[in-house]
């Protein structure tokens, strides 16, 4: 199916614009300022939507499970409701993979089709931009582009990941990330809606 990415960038923006949080404008122009591509990036180089836009839809699949995950939780745990604000939901699930808006960069690539090598567009990966990580780049992005942004919010963004983006296993970033989820459910919530949105709605069945 076709990435609609004016669409999609226009749902990005009424999104993030009815949480009614300071700086939202000046994240967007951040965001879209010709350095950053986030509108138009892929979200991985050869896995789920690496395709142009398909940070922005990946982005915004985020945002509608953990909205739809928000409501089934608090149906189910009333009293969540406060830990889980429909704004912040919003801003962790939306801004959670920022980071990569300045990593992909358009390459050809050798494949291999019917045993026969070919060449096709691609990406690349450079990370000299800012070699600052995953998590922790998309919380730092969100502060610098000027949005007001909850600690709860940040810890969603910066654990996303969850175990997977524990850098070398450390025993103080595991100690972080538990106390995180333990803490935060917002942290759990974005997590879950970050894997269904990459390993279901975005998977493609391969026989």
């Amino acid at each position: 199916m076709k990435i609609e990415i004016e669409a999609n960038k226009r749902e990005f923006i009424e999104l993030l614009k009815s949480t009614g949080r300071e700086g939202v404008d000046d994240l967007i122009e951040y965001l879209d300022d010709g350095k950053n591509r986030f509108f138009n990036a892929p979200a991985s180089t050869r896995f789920h939507l690496n395709e142009e836009g398909g940070l922005l839809q990946h982005s915004l699949n985020v945002c509608h499970a953990a909205l739809e995950l928000r409501e089934v939780t608090i149906k189910m745990r009333p009293d969540l409701e406060p830990e889980l604000p429909r704004d912040s939901v919003i801003i962790a699930s939306l801004l959670h993979d920022i980071c990569k808006s300045d990593i992909y960069v358009p390459a050809i690539k050798k494949v291999k089709v019917n045993g026969i090598w070919t060449e096709e567009p691609g990406w690349d990966v450079d990370y000299s931009n800012l070699p600052l990580g995953h998590g922790e780049k998309s919380a730092m992005m969100a502060l610098w582009g000027g949005l007001d942004i909850t600690k709860e919010d940040l810890l969603a963004i910066r654990w996303h990941m969850a175990a997977w983006d524990l850098p070398f296993q450390s025993p103080e970033e595991k100690n972080s990330l538990n106390t995180a989820r333990d803490r935060y459910p917002l942290c759990s919530l974005i997590n879950l809606a970050d894997g269904i949105a990459a390993n279901l709605v975005e998977f493609t069945i391969k026989y």
